[in-house]
């Protein structure tokens, strides 16, 4: 294998000159102003910057969710500007995992029918052994039977994670997936999303405002304006808090 397929291999998804506006004219704002950036196979990766610096927007094109203005965006090596509608859906499907800030679960199935509802969707059944493995490393074994209004707020953002994961995606992507829920059951959930990656491999992306929660990442990328203005390696939340503030001065 070649070094330059080497590199490919690594990435798990990647934008190249990424550019999103929306509105026109006087009205027209620019979300993402050519942002080229690396999301790591078997990382945790954060993004974080000021209100309105682009990160949410960076994320839903990245997975698919919405279209660039210009510039390319791909999962793997597939250019998902270049997938028609169904190709696109069945990529999130089958590649991709999500987790966002509101649980999205389905009141009326317990938590194990919603774990393995994506998987229902497309017609198949969890890996066994796989299953075990997420449900073990969420921490709800013994709530498996129980409806989300039976759980806690964080006992279903649990839930609304191992959904995301049971589909063995190649990334998940989680947009402030903490932003609901007390202190405790954030620090919960991001232990087991740092978890997923150290013990199963995982490749996660999450957007976050919150120092705490980008000291469970590998790395942090930091947003201004629409661009990417740096980036941080075994980030403490003391660290990622004094860099915040030089970007929001």
């Amino acid at each position: 294998m070649t070094a330059s397929t080497n590199a490919t291999t690594r990435v798990a998804a990647r934008a190249v000159d990424a550019v999103k506006t929306y509105g026109e004219g006087d009205a027209q704002v620019q979300a993402l102003a050519g942002i080229t950036v690396n999301f790591d196979r078997g990382q945790f990766t954060a993004i974080m910057g000021p209100s309105g610096s682009g990160k949410s927007t960076l994320l839903h094109c990245i997975a698919g969710l919405d279209s660039l203005t210009s510039g390319a965006v791909f999962i793997g090596d597939t250019d998902l500007g270049t997938l028609n509608d169904k190709a696109l859906t069945l990529l999130r499907r089958d590649k991709v995992g999500f987790i966002f800030q509101a649980f999205n679960l389905i009141p009326t199935l317990n938590a194990e029918e919603n774990i393995a509802l994506p998987l229902s969707i497309a017609g198949k059944k969890p890996d066994p052994e796989w299953h075990d493995q997420v449900v073990g490393a969420v921490g709800l074994s013994d709530r498996l039977k129980h409806r989300p209004s039976e759980l806690s707020g964080g006992q279903q953002q649990r839930v609304a994670a191992a959904r995301a994961l049971v589909s063995r995606p190649e990334i998940v992507f989680a947009d402030e997936p903490s932003g609901n829920l007390d202190s405790q059951s954030g620090a919960e959930l991001l232990g087991f999303m740092r978890r997923a990656v150290d013990d199963l491999g995982q490749t996660i992306v999450m957007v976050t405002h919150n120092p705490l929660d980008a000291a469970y990442a590998d790395k942090v990328i930091f947003l201004a304006d629409g661009q990417t203005v740096d980036s941080m390696d075994n980030p403490t939340s003391e660290r990622v808090l004094d860099r915040l503030k030089t970007l929001e001065a």
